[in-house]
């Protein structure tokens, strides 16, 4: 986890060094860096501790593992940047009708070290896979992104003095950084729903299923998954009565085979050779978008 935490020091120590550059500069886009950033380092040290969490073993109480810790520790940090995006824009909106001057040489410093920090954060936890990791993985390409902006600007505002780009900035900034919050819970939100985000064709899975004629039926069938990489499903089905106990293990073995390929790696399968009752099962899941006419 060296990555995270090494994000995490690197973020502390600017976030301070930058908002003492705010107040200095008296840059309102300076400052709203600066609280982003420090956003994302509270929600790092979050982030490390809870990755950290989710790579323990199975145990009696949680015996799925830790994995959504690490979605967790998404939630938490986008809901970090959430409240200090709200900050800076109750700063950023009163400047717009008068606009203060700043100091755009010294942001211009602040912007070329931002750029080189954050930079070089984002491209060490960019090779992570979990959503924690690419939440921080985006945040820290936030940051390169507005530093990047920053920079432009106080180069422009070095040469010619228009104080009102400084608000302009910040709030479009802010406004950016939310849209990708927020596709960001989505996901958070569809895994902690037991929602499936990844998409499956229910029909063409059951044809897949459906190989040999001995299998005939496959229903209630379940997706969810752990923390958006680990899937798991379940699934009944129905054999022929006439199916030898060998022919069966074959059977499960190969539908097995076939889920793996879909990337399902969990899989529980229950076999009947009577039609189940609705009575003891519980009722068809709805196919979305269809209602009730059968072909």
């Amino acid at each position: 986890m060296s990555n995270i935490k090494l994000a995490f020091f690197l973020n502390l120590f600017f976030t301070i060094f930058e908002i003492i550059g705010g107040i200095l500069t008296n840059s309102v886009a300076l400052v709203s860096d600066a609280i982003h950033d420090l956003g994302d380092s509270l929600s790092l040290g979050v982030s490390w501790i809870l990755e950290h969490i989710s790579k323990k073993k199975p145990t009696a109480k949680f015996t799925y593992g830790y994995g959504r810790f690490s979605v967790l520790g998404g939630f938490i940090t986008s809901a970090f940047l959430v409240v200090g995006i709200v900050f800076v824009l109750i700063e950023a909106i009163p400047r717009l009708l008068s606009p203060e001057v700043i100091n755009a040489p010294i942001v211009l410093l602040f912007a070329v070290v931002g750029l080189l920090v954050n930079g070089f954060a984002a491209y060490k936890t960019a090779k992570g896979h979990s959503i924690n990791e690419r939440v921080i993985s985006l945040h820290l390409l936030e940051d390169v992104i507005g530093w990047a902006v920053l920079l432009i600007v106080a180069g422009i505002m070095s040469i010619w003095t228009i104080p009102i780009l400084d608000p302009i900035l910040s709030i479009l900034y802010s406004l950016f950084i939310l849209y990708h919050v927020f596709k960001n819970l989505k996901e958070i939100g569809y895994v902690f729903l037991e929602g499936f985000n990844q998409s499956v064709d229910d029909d063409k899975m059951k044809s897949k299923l459906l190989f040999d004629e001995k299998i005939i039926d496959v229903h209630h069938m379940h997706y969810w998954t752990l923390d958006g990489r680990h899937n798991y499903m379940s699934l009944h089905v129905l054999l022929d009565d006439h199916t030898k106990p060998k022919e069966h293990d074959e059977l499960i073995k190969e539908m097995k085979h076939i889920l793996k390929h879909n990337n399902f790696h969990h899989i529980t399968i229950e076999t009947e050779y009577t039609p189940c009752e609705h009575k003891n099962c519980e009722p068809e899941v709805e196919p979305v978008g269809h209602h009730h006419h059968h072909h």
